[in-house]
Protein backbone atom coordinates (compact mmCIF):
# COMPACT_ATOMS: atom_id res chain seq x y z
CA UNK A 1 0.00 0.00 0.00
CA UNK A 2 1.29 3.58 -0.29
CA UNK A 3 1.90 5.99 1.89
CA UNK A 4 -1.02 8.05 1.32
CA UNK A 5 -0.59 9.96 4.91
CA UNK A 6 3.16 10.44 3.90
CA UNK A 7 1.61 12.31 0.24
CA UNK A 8 -0.82 14.30 2.26
CA UNK A 9 1.33 15.81 4.56
CA UNK A 10 3.20 17.36 1.47
CA UNK A 11 0.18 19.28 0.78
CA UNK A 12 -1.34 20.29 3.81
CA UNK A 13 -0.56 21.97 7.15
CA UNK A 14 -1.57 20.69 10.28
CA UNK A 15 -5.12 21.78 10.86
CA UNK A 16 -6.31 21.32 7.60
CA UNK A 17 -4.43 17.76 7.53
CA UNK A 18 -6.01 16.43 10.34
CA UNK A 19 -9.16 17.41 8.79
CA UNK A 20 -8.85 16.19 5.52
CA UNK A 21 -7.08 12.49 6.91
CA UNK A 22 -10.31 12.05 9.36
CA UNK A 23 -12.93 12.75 6.34
CA UNK A 24 -10.61 10.28 4.22
CA UNK A 25 -10.28 7.77 6.46
CA UNK A 26 -14.47 7.72 7.13
CA UNK A 27 -14.85 7.49 3.52
CA UNK A 28 -12.11 5.02 3.08
CA UNK A 29 -14.09 2.85 6.15
CA UNK A 30 -17.36 2.78 4.54
CA UNK A 31 -15.97 2.14 1.08
CA UNK A 32 -13.74 -0.75 2.51
CA UNK A 33 -17.07 -2.15 4.40
CA UNK A 34 -19.13 -1.97 0.76
CA UNK A 35 -16.23 -3.96 -0.93
CA UNK A 36 -16.35 -6.00 1.69
CA UNK A 37 -19.97 -7.59 0.31
CA UNK A 38 -18.73 -7.19 -3.26
CA UNK A 39 -16.85 -9.47 -5.43
CA UNK A 40 -13.57 -7.63 -5.51
CA UNK A 41 -9.79 -8.63 -5.70
CA UNK A 42 -7.40 -7.70 -3.25
CA UNK A 43 -5.82 -5.00 -5.83
CA UNK A 44 -8.76 -3.42 -5.95
CA UNK A 45 -9.46 -3.16 -2.24
CA UNK A 46 -5.99 -2.05 -2.03
CA UNK A 47 -6.84 0.83 -4.73
CA UNK A 48 -10.01 1.78 -2.86
CA UNK A 49 -8.69 2.26 0.28
CA UNK A 50 -5.53 4.48 -1.36
CA UNK A 51 -7.57 6.40 -3.66
CA UNK A 52 -10.25 7.19 -0.95
CA UNK A 53 -7.79 8.57 0.91
CA UNK A 54 -5.86 10.78 -1.18
CA UNK A 55 -9.36 11.93 -2.86
CA UNK A 56 -9.65 15.41 -1.98
CA UNK A 57 -5.96 16.27 -1.84
CA UNK A 58 -7.08 19.00 -4.10
CA UNK A 59 -8.75 20.30 -1.78
CA UNK A 60 -5.01 21.40 -0.65
CA UNK A 61 -5.01 24.17 -2.77
CA UNK A 62 -8.68 25.90 -2.32
CA UNK A 63 -9.76 28.80 -0.78
CA UNK A 64 -11.59 27.68 2.39
CA UNK A 65 -11.40 29.57 5.36
CA UNK A 66 -13.17 27.28 7.53
CA UNK A 67 -11.20 23.89 6.87
CA UNK A 68 -8.15 26.38 7.34
CA UNK A 69 -7.17 26.86 3.67
CA UNK A 70 -6.30 29.75 2.26
CA UNK A 71 -5.37 28.94 -1.73
CA UNK A 72 -6.43 30.84 -4.44
CA UNK A 73 -9.19 29.04 -6.36
CA UNK A 74 -12.64 27.96 -5.34
CA UNK A 75 -13.67 24.65 -3.73
CA UNK A 76 -15.43 23.01 -6.74
CA UNK A 77 -12.43 22.62 -8.35
CA UNK A 78 -10.67 20.44 -5.69
CA UNK A 79 -11.85 17.64 -7.62
CA UNK A 80 -9.47 18.46 -11.74
CA UNK A 81 -7.11 19.95 -9.06
CA UNK A 82 -6.51 16.59 -7.41
CA UNK A 83 -6.22 14.79 -10.37
CA UNK A 84 -3.43 17.44 -11.65
CA UNK A 85 -1.45 16.79 -8.41
CA UNK A 86 -2.00 13.16 -8.22
CA UNK A 87 -0.62 12.61 -11.99
CA UNK A 88 1.90 14.64 -11.42
CA UNK A 89 2.73 12.46 -8.41
CA UNK A 90 2.34 9.50 -10.05
CA UNK A 91 -1.18 8.72 -9.25
CA UNK A 92 -3.06 8.98 -12.59
CA UNK A 93 -5.87 6.16 -11.71
CA UNK A 94 -6.52 7.82 -8.45
CA UNK A 95 -6.78 11.22 -10.07
CA UNK A 96 -9.41 9.79 -11.78
CA UNK A 97 -11.29 9.96 -8.34
CA UNK A 98 -10.71 12.54 -7.56
CA UNK A 99 -11.80 14.64 -10.36
CA UNK A 100 -14.93 12.36 -10.64
CA UNK A 101 -16.31 11.99 -7.01
CA UNK A 102 -17.82 15.93 -6.72
CA UNK A 103 -21.73 14.39 -5.66
CA UNK A 104 -22.82 11.79 -7.65
CA UNK A 105 -20.52 13.17 -10.29
CA UNK A 106 -20.71 15.70 -12.75
CA UNK A 107 -21.64 15.70 -16.30
CA UNK A 108 -20.47 17.81 -19.15
CA UNK A 109 -24.30 19.49 -19.10
CA UNK A 110 -24.40 20.24 -15.30
CA UNK A 111 -21.13 22.67 -15.47
CA UNK A 112 -22.56 24.54 -18.01
CA UNK A 113 -26.00 24.47 -16.96
CA UNK A 114 -24.63 25.68 -13.41
CA UNK A 115 -21.60 28.09 -14.96
CA UNK A 116 -19.16 25.56 -12.78
CA UNK A 117 -15.45 26.89 -13.54
CA UNK A 118 -14.73 23.28 -14.51
CA UNK A 119 -13.44 21.96 -17.81
CA UNK A 120 -16.72 20.91 -20.20
CA UNK A 121 -15.96 17.25 -19.66
CA UNK A 122 -18.00 14.52 -18.12
CA UNK A 123 -16.63 13.84 -14.45
CA UNK A 124 -18.56 11.08 -13.49
CA UNK A 125 -17.77 8.20 -11.97
CA UNK A 126 -16.85 4.80 -14.00
CA UNK A 127 -15.33 2.19 -12.91
CA UNK A 128 -17.05 0.35 -9.99
CA UNK A 129 -14.23 1.36 -7.27
CA UNK A 130 -14.57 5.33 -8.29
CA UNK A 131 -18.50 4.76 -7.73
CA UNK A 132 -17.98 2.94 -4.43
CA UNK A 133 -15.74 5.99 -3.13
CA UNK A 134 -18.10 8.80 -4.50
CA UNK A 135 -21.26 6.92 -2.86
CA UNK A 136 -18.97 6.57 0.74
CA UNK A 137 -18.03 10.42 0.48
CA UNK A 138 -21.62 11.10 0.08
CA UNK A 139 -21.89 10.08 3.96
CA UNK A 140 -19.04 12.17 5.34
CA UNK A 141 -18.77 16.35 5.32
CA UNK A 142 -15.17 17.70 6.34
CA UNK A 143 -17.30 20.44 8.81
CA UNK A 144 -14.96 20.60 11.99
CA UNK A 145 -16.52 18.98 14.48
CA UNK A 146 -18.70 16.99 12.45
CA UNK A 147 -16.06 14.74 10.25
CA UNK A 148 -17.00 11.11 11.72
CA UNK A 149 -20.65 11.64 12.21
CA UNK A 150 -22.19 9.45 9.71
CA UNK A 151 -25.15 11.54 8.00
CA UNK A 152 -28.44 9.47 7.27
CA UNK A 153 -29.54 8.76 3.98
CA UNK A 154 -32.65 11.22 4.27
CA UNK A 155 -30.29 14.00 4.61
CA UNK A 156 -27.64 12.95 1.73
CA UNK A 157 -31.03 12.76 -0.75
CA UNK A 158 -31.94 16.25 0.65
CA UNK A 159 -28.84 17.64 -0.06
CA UNK A 160 -28.88 15.59 -3.85
CA UNK A 161 -32.24 17.51 -4.53
CA UNK A 162 -31.04 21.00 -5.61
CA UNK A 163 -28.93 18.85 -8.10
CA UNK A 164 -31.94 17.17 -9.96
CA UNK A 165 -33.92 14.16 -9.73
CA UNK A 166 -31.19 12.28 -11.83
CA UNK A 167 -28.69 12.70 -8.71
CA UNK A 168 -31.13 11.39 -6.17
CA UNK A 169 -31.76 8.45 -8.65
CA UNK A 170 -28.04 7.80 -8.95
CA UNK A 171 -28.25 7.59 -5.32
CA UNK A 172 -30.67 5.53 -4.85
CA UNK A 173 -29.66 2.76 -7.24
CA UNK A 174 -25.80 2.77 -5.55
CA UNK A 175 -27.73 2.63 -2.44
CA UNK A 176 -29.49 -0.90 -3.81
CA UNK A 177 -26.05 -1.55 -5.37
CA UNK A 178 -24.19 -0.90 -2.10
CA UNK A 179 -27.15 -1.44 0.82
CA UNK A 180 -25.09 -4.31 2.53
CA UNK A 181 -21.86 -2.55 3.09
CA UNK A 182 -23.51 0.87 4.00
CA UNK A 183 -24.68 -0.98 7.21
CA UNK A 184 -28.41 -0.55 5.34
Amino acid sequence: MKDTIGLLRRYFDAEPLDIVVTHSRCVADLALEIAAHLSLTDAERIFIEEAAMLHDIGVSLVHAPGLGLKGKYPYIQHGTLGRSILEREGYAEHGLVSERHTGVGLTREDIIRQGLPLPHRDMVPVSLPEQIICFADLFYSKKPGHLTERKSIPLVRSKLIPFGEDKVAQFDRWLEQFRSGAGE
